[in-house]
């Protein structure tokens, strides 16, 4: 397979970040016999200093002619005195709504080796794998109006939402659960916000068409105690923007570092593919960043985005193996290098024997 796949390194770690995931795909390339064409683009902070946007036409021109994008991080302590507009973190949002990405995907899982990582006790996290699935391009991130009062007295943000954009968003996370254990829980607020009854009447409409899959409700505050309580009873999980948002950003807690965790964000065009794991400035630099999140991102770029199955199995395959192996960064009690870590997990995707190879 020949595949046009977009870098966008961005700020902080993410270049470092980037640099390893594309070794590992290169290695991915290489045992299977592929070419894959990566190109690098500026965003974020660093495009802001090259051209004084944070996306340029000519990055979201590539990004709209790829197959996939690949995202380091955006985020410069630099610029968070600018305009919204000016900011980094536009770039992310505006990247978004142009390829029309509006489920993400957020899987969480214990890796094995690393039970004792995080905060919480080894025996609560036996059999943690869930997948959260984000509503992406709506909600208070992208509603109208939106603004700070010009005297600075007042700021006021939109929380809108249509039955269209819940029922697309359902759709996908009844689908993803009928591929794992059948398990959906719709995550709101139903009891004060009258988006969350809205969203809550459509995801009920919607599993009625999926009775082979269970469904519950539960209000955001309650999910966010249960993520720490009871992390293996959840499956899948579907909810709006800011929810998803932070409720992923606790789940990364859960299983040990946020360094660990992957996303895809998937629409009708090329996919968005980044790590949970924000730019870490004070992190940049030193090549202490965690890679597996990236790397992992990878790997669902090469499931989800150019549809190589077997790949990706050969990529997941291989972290799996290494982490297990003691392969790690500071963050997971590793001694490793990103560097390092990057090299070993490529390595290790070319000694896999289980994965048949073409």
């Amino acid at each position: 397979m020949k595949a046009r796949i977009s870098l966008l390194p961005g700020d902080g770690v993410g270049p470092e970040v980037t640099a390893a995931a594309a070794q590992t795909i290169g290695a991915v390339a290489r045992r299977f016999g592929h070419s894959f064409e990566l190109r690098t683009f500026p965003v974020g902070g660093a495009a802001v200093r090259e051209s004084g946007v944070p996306l340029p036409h000519t990055t979201l021109d590539a990004c709209r002619n790829s197959d996939a994008v690949l995202l380091g991080a955006v985020g410069d302590p630099a610029f968070d005195t600018h305009p919204p507009g000016k900011r980094p973190e536009a770039a992310l949002l505006t990247l978004r709504r142009e390829l029309g990405v509006y489920a993400n995907l957020r899987p969480a899982r214990i890796y094995r080796g690393l039970e004792a990582a995080g905060p919480l006790k080894p025996d609560l996290l036996a059999g943690v794998d869930l997948l959260i699935v984000r509503e992406l391009t709506g909600g208070l991130y992208y509603g109208t109006p939106r603004g700070l009062d010009a005297d600075g007295s007042a700021a006021h943000n939109t929380m809108r939402y249509s039955r269209d954009e819940v029922r697309r968003i359902a759709v996908r996370a009844f689908e993803h659960a009928r591929g794992r254990r059948r398990r959906v829980t719709s995550v709101d607020k139903a009891n004060v916000l009258e988006t969350s009854r809205l969203w809550r009447a459509v995801v009920s409409e919607i599993a009625a068409g999926y009775p082979d899959v269970s469904l519950d409700h539960m209000y955001v505050d309650n999910c966010a105690m249960q993520l720490v309580r009871e992390p293996a009873r959840f499956d899948v999980i579907v909810t709006e923007n800011m929810f998803g948002d932070i409720l992923s950003d606790e789940a990364g807690a859960v299983v040990g570092s946020l360094g660990l965790l992957p996303s895809a964000s998937l629409g009708d065009g090329p996919g968005l593919f980044e790590p949970v794991h924000g730019s870490a400035p004070d992190l940049a630099g030193r090549d202490v960043a965690n890679p597996i999140g990236a790397i992992a991102s990878a790997a669902m770029l090469l499931r989800y985005g150019i549809a190589l199955p077997d790949e990706a199995d050969a990529l997941d395959h291989a972290i799996d193996e290494c982490v297990a192996a003691g392969v790690g960064t500071p963050d997971i009690n590793g001694r490793m290098t990103c560097s390092q870590v990057a090299s070993a997990i490529a390595e290790r995707v070319h000694a896999i024997s289980s994965i048949s190879v073409p």
